[in-house]
């Protein structure tokens, strides 16, 4: 859900105003040509390894700060870029990795070429991760059961968002993404022991440091979406489960579904 759809449109604005010019039509002549992520911000990319790995890996820097910064002779320009990224992949080339008596063709080094395409240090920029399942005969169909309707999780999100927004008020920040790390050890401190299971994370080397600021925001979203003051152990578990793609039963003992 966008944050200002008013600041949204004059930011994107800004942005695109340069790329739908032509050259003798700019001052200067030599703009740089804004890049994707900027052009995106605000909005979404979807798809992953398809994209070289060294198209990937420059996704690491705009994740991280929410700008790119684009250096020429003629100077320096940073632009925002702050978007979501859905890195949607299959397991293989093929798509049936992961399915039993699917009929994977892939030899395990395609496999294993395919999925480093998505290095270390940028899943290590990703806040969630999650299996999706394929779409079952009966869902497909029509004839499985309901889901809770999008109305009701917008407006337990427009609720969470309100609550994050309340308290971060006069910071400069308006949703948990925004909040430097520092900030979340120091000032907005999670409850008494709720952070046990990630410190054990991190003293086993399987969290990293940025890791446990992105859980630390996760966690944030998860007490926000239920209500509460502040972060407890579930949220904590909650948000470690999303992160690592591995069940823990978090999800399932506090009713979320990934």
């Amino acid at each position: 859900m966008p944050r200002d759809l008013h600041a949204d449109c004059a930011d994107i604005a800004n942005i695109t105003t340069p790329v739908g010019k032509r050259g003798r039509d700019v001052p200067g002549h030599r703009h740089p040509r804004t890049s994707r992520t900027a052009l995106s911000t605000a909005g979404k990319l979807d798809e992953a390894p398809e994209f070289s790995v060294r198209a990937l890996d420059a996704l690491r820097q705009p994740l991280e700060s929410g700008h790119v910064v684009v250096a020429r002779s003629a100077g320096v320009v940073r632009l925002p870029a702050r978007f979501l990224m859905v890195l949607a992949a299959n397991p293989c080339p093929c798509g049936r990795h992961s399915l039993s008596g699917a009929g994977c063709e892939c030899p395990p080094s395609t496999v294993r070429r395919y999925q480093a395409r998505l290095s270390g240090p940028l899943l290590d920029r990703v806040d969630l991760r999650v299996l999706v399942d394929p779409v079952r005969r009966v869902d497909l169909m029509g004839q499985g059961g309901r889901g809770e309707p999008t109305v009701s999780v917008a407006a337990r999100v427009r609720q969470a968002r309100a609550r994050a927004a309340e308290r971060l008020a006069g910071t400069g920040w308006s949703t948990n993404s925004e909040v430097p790390g520092h900030e979340l050890r120091t000032r907005l401190v999670a409850a008494p022991g709720a952070l046990m299971a990630a410190e054990r994370d991190l003293e086993r080397g399987t969290l990293t440091a940025r890791g446990l600021d992105r859980v630390l925001r996760v966690a944030w979203t998860v007490a926000d979406l239920r209500g509460a003051d502040r972060p407890d152990a579930s949220d904590v578990a909650v948000a470690l489960e999303l992160r690592t793609g591995i069940s823990r039963g978090a999800l399932t003992n506090s009713g979320t579904q990934s």
